[in-house]
């Protein structure tokens, strides 16, 4: 998209697909949209697009190892604050909060446990890049600190809606309650293209939203009718 470049991160995986897309907005003034894993080749890669220019922001749109560790150290060398919505364990209902309490453990990606923003980002908070607006979403469900970022009608949408997977859900820190509302959330709005954390653009985002929506409610059938005669564990689900 015009004034949007793409890094790729060298960290490809089953999680990850092919690696992190870390994204800069340049369209006079520069943005940093998820850093990405700790890695000296994709820094050297971000160092090498910025060239050497003053970079405004450091925006993150959730704290999993493969979006948010790198962006100390770029803030370091770029001496650019982070922003972000907090950290790893905000934004969680209390659902989850209690969860947590009582010692469950995630089986998700792993947690950026000591990711801490230099600036707290509210829902719906206007940033300047040049006289034009990067609007922030709270997107909750993936983490509870899941952010998306609105630049004109394009949507940065982290790893909240991918086109190569289904965004993964994994209680504590990921809330399927809070994810079906963000989905319901981002369908009032209007958009031409989603830049997701993973995988490629994706052009029909109200077509993508749809789908994963009913592939949800779809599951959730599935799982209701399977034990409407019998309780199960989740393995014999």
């Amino acid at each position: 998209a015009e004034n949007i470049i793409c890094i790729l991160a060298p960290n490809p995986s089953p999680m990850t697909f092919e690696g992190t897309n870390t994204y800069i907005i340049d369209n006079g003034e520069l943005a940093i949209i998820d850093p990405g894993p700790l890695n000296e080749e994709h820094f050297d890669n971000i160092l090498y697009i910025t060239g050497g220019r003053p970079v405004k922001y450091i925006f993150l749109t959730h704290s999993h190892v493969d979006h948010s560790p790198l962006a100390k150290q770029l803030s370091a060398e770029l001496n650019t604050p982070i922003y972000g919505y907090g950290a790893s364990d905000t934004g969680l209902s209390s659902t989850m909060l209690s969860l947590i309490d009582s010692g469950y453990d995630s089986g998700s990606e792993g947690i950026d446990y000591g990711f801490s923003p230099d600036y707290l980002i509210k829902n719906d908070q206007k940033f300047d890049l040049n006289k034009k607006l990067i609007t922030s979403i709270h997107t909750p469900g993936h983490m509870g600190n899941h952010v998306c970022f609105q630049y004109d009608k394009i949507l940065f949408s982290g790893d909240h809606i991918m086109g190569w997977a289904t965004s993964m859900v994994s209680p504590p820190y990921g809330d399927l309650t809070q994810f079906m509302a963000s989905c319901r959330l981002l369908q009032t709005k209007e958009f031409d293209l989603f830049l997701p954390g993973h995988g490629d653009p994706i052009e029909n985002p109200s077509e993508r939203l749809e789908f994963l929506i009913n592939h949800r409610l779809g599951r959730e059938r599935q799982i209701m009718e399977t034990i409407k005669n019998s309780p199960l564990t989740a393995l014999e689900i």
